[in-house]
């Protein structure tokens, strides 16, 4: 039997992705080894009809494996969404809602070591004491400047076998087909990495939906430490710095652009520097650059492209 409403209290979720950051920054600062997350605890107080709440941003600078790791929590409420979200889901306009989740962007020193994104999160609202939509969200995405297909296919391995309970290949197929299409820079024609998990407005068994979110936080550092280790002390030079610059620019590109996430929070009211900690501390943009051809950074194109990478149909 489904459940479709809410049985768990939006706060007992809270406390869970709460939990998660904790678990991924201390995982985290074991792996650097070098520097430790700074917090940065903040509220928002309710102005009229839009945002309260607060949170912790969490910031890891300047370490020895990550040049900046950031891992946001978030739990804000409002009693007014943007237009983009009425639109779609009129039940919503004059509902009070309230959204909480765990968003994280690392950002390695080395070039060899993929940056990677992840995020949970749930969504709820009531009007007159009535729950009239709930959904989950999350996924991850990794983002190789130097791509190694070893990396690819774990990445992918992981990713498929936390999907197994939920549906199995049906359920990995559509949220990493959900994952190349979100994640696709459509004015330049490439993706914005070799993809993984994409999901949101999950709404079908309360249950369910909320072990699976849970399987995707809890999965994430399976899908990522291993890379970390196996390249975090891989030899680089300028070249190699300086095309991770180069490739920085499109992610800032995509985040600023393209990302609902960012417009989103950007709209509703939300704060500015939590928002944004997903940018690089440094990046860089050259016209019209074009890699020499046959060079390892001309490889990484054959990467911006949807793959079908476990020989499976997708």
């Amino acid at each position: 039997m489904t459940n479709t409403t809410p049985t768990v209290p939006f706060n007992d979720v809270r406390d869970w992705l709460a939990g998660l950051q904790d678990r991924i920054c201390a995982a985290i600062e074991r792996a650097d080894g070098g520097a430790r997350f700074v917090e940065d605890a903040w509220t928002r107080e309710g102005s009229g009809a839009l945002l309260g709440g607060g949170g912790r941003t969490r910031i890891l600078r300047d370490g020895a494996v990550f040049e900046q790791a950031g891992v946001g929590f978030s739990d804000v409420s409002g009693t007014r969404l943007p237009p983009s979200a009425t639109a779609a889901r009129p039940e919503l306009a004059g509902a009070q809602w309230r959204a909480c989740g765990v968003s994280l962007v690392f950002h390695p020193r080395n070039p060899h070591l993929p940056t990677t994104h992840a995020n949970v999160r749930h969504f709820r609202a009531e009007k007159d004491g009535e729950t009239v939509a709930w959904w989950f969200g999350g996924g991850f995405d990794l983002t190789p400047f130097y791509p190694v297909d070893a990396d690819v296919l774990h990445w992918h391995r992981v990713a498929r076998a936390l999907c197994e309970p939920f549906g199995g290949a049906e359920r990995y197929a559509a949220h990493k087909r959900w994952c190349d299409e979100y994640f696709l820079l459509k004015h330049r024609g490439e993706t914005r990495g070799v993809g993984g998990l994409f999901f949101d407005d999950l709404q079908q068994d309360f249950d369910a939906d909320y072990a699976y979110m849970r399987a995707i936080g809890d999965g994430f550092l399976d899908a990522y430490l291993p890379i970390v280790e196996r390249r975090r002390d891989t030899p680089y030079g300028e070249r190699e710095r300086q095309f991770q610059l180069y490739r920085r620019g499109r992610y800032v590109e995509f985040n600023l652009v393209l990302d609902r996430g960012t417009h989103f929070g950007l709209q509703s009211g939300g704060r500015t520097e939590s928002i944004l900690m997903s940018l690089p501390p440094l990046a860089r943009w050259e016209y019209g650059f074009v890699p020499e051809p046959d060079s390892p950074e001309a490889r990484l194109a054959d990467y911006l492209k949807p793959r079908d990478w476990l020989g499976e149909r997708s």
